[in-house]
């Protein structure tokens, strides 16, 4: 019972702050109206990824190159592909804007799948991305295909040569390739949508990508509390109290957990209600993420402020250590845009894990499909909280 005392008492503080709560609740809705205006051209409006011209040029007739062009390019809507008639003049249009993106096919493609060249100019940098992930989806699909046709067709000729009865093996391996191929070929356009059916807009993208990053900041508003509190003798204080030492160190952790909690759940309701974000068809998920992803910041701050003793030491991590996070975990860039090895670093981050969740609730996923990150986020902040406990219980307390 103490311990929730000691916890409304650093919300009432942290709440009070006018200056700080304005700057935690208006910063990140400003930047949420300028990175989501500014960038919709990459990101998509409410109707999904802005519509791109690709203009195509392919060196000789190639059968992949019309498999990349007919059965992807084509198919992902919105893609518009113009087919241009020189190299040259590929570059020269990509320069002059009439198409935002160029792909040049080379002789003979089909035979290793390399020296595809794609052009793009400074402003549609992101969208080449994209194009560029489209086709290596496409070709890392073909070469799969011709590995396991290559490999099926061996097993058929050393179980035919040992078989008594003759088959028509050719035939056999005709119709085993075609169907490698159509599998190849098959679900390969992309769509503007995570895990769910929805596509998600660049107001949408971030706004939850810009909730997730300032929430990070409590993490070190947390370990700063706890450091001004020991420097001023009022954890001293509290100790002398009849309050258990745990107690002291769980009132700080709720402290935590109810400023980011409220200051999630602000965020949520003025995106929704002056911006019209829309969070999902569900508001209970996404009011859960933000209780998982609160719990994960509190148990954060009590870990740091177990490791540091000054709050220059926190004022760094915040300016640096945050920001950091808040790039490498997608709040920054479109985590579509990263390449796949960052993608592995970025799952290492909490603020990715709380992102992506809240994404996929966006575009419309059920309730089974966020025990997976709801867990993570839950392990790591009470991880992360009773390491924090036991070295501050000896520290501080």
């Amino acid at each position: 019972m103490k311990g929730f005392l000691i916890a409304w008492k650093d919300f009432k503080i942290r709440a009070m702050d006018r200056r700080g709560f304005m700057m935690m609740l208006i910063m990140p809705l400003i930047l949420t109206l300028i990175l989501g205006a500014a960038l919709k051209d990459i990101v998509g409006s409410d109707e999904g990824f802005q519509e791109t011209t690709v203009g195509l040029y392919v060196d000789e007739k190639d059968p992949m190159a019309d498999a990349l062009k007919q059965d992807v390019l084509a198919k992902t809507d919105f893609l518009r592909v113009k087919n241009v008639v020189s190299e040259k003049k590929l570059e020269e249009m990509v320069n002059k804007g009439e198409v935002e993106v160029g792909i040049y096919i080379p002789a003979k493609w089909s035979a290793n799948l390399a020296g595809a060249v794609l052009y793009s100019n400074q402003d549609t940098q992101l969208k080449a991305t994209v194009v560029e992930a489209i086709i290596t989806s496409f070709t890392d699909r073909v070469q799969t295909v011709s590995s396991a046709s290559e490999t099926v067709m061996e097993n058929m000729a050393e179980v035919t040569a040992a078989s008594t009865g003759a088959g028509d093996l050719g035939e056999t391996g005709d119709r085993v390739s075609t169907l490698l191929a159509e599998s190849g070929k098959a679900d390969m356009a992309v769509a503007n949508q995570s895990v769910g059916e929805t596509s998600v807009s660049s107001m949408q993208y971030y706004s939850a990508a810009m909730l997730v990053m300032f929430l990070l900041f409590n993490v070190t508003l947390g370990a700063k509390s706890m450091i001004q509190e020991r420097q001023t003798d009022t954890l001293a204080r509290l100790n002398s109290t009849p309050v258990s030492k745990y107690g002291i160190l769980i009132g700080k952790f709720l402290g935590t957990l109810y400023f980011a909690f409220l200051q999630f759940l602000l965020f949520y309701a003025a995106t929704s209600f002056f911006f019209s974000v829309k969070w999902g068809e569900n508001g209970g998920q996404v009011i859960a993420t933000g209780f998982v992803y609160s719990v994960a910041v509190a148990g954060l701050s009590m870990l740091l402020a177990a490791f540091i003793t000054k709050e220059k030491t926190a004022d760094l991590i915040s300016g640096v250590g945050i920001q950091m996070f808040a790039i490498v975990g997608g709040s920054m860039l479109p985590i579509y845009a990263f390449p796949e090895s960052f993608k592995t670093i970025a799952a290492l981050t909490p603020n990715n894990w709380a992102l992506t969740v809240l994404l996929d609730i966006m575009s419309g996923v059920g309730w089974s499909e966020l025990l997976l990150p709801f867990s993570v986020l839950g392990t790591i902040g009470l991880v992360s909280m009773l390491i924090g406990a036991w070295r501050l219980r000896g520290r501080y307390v």
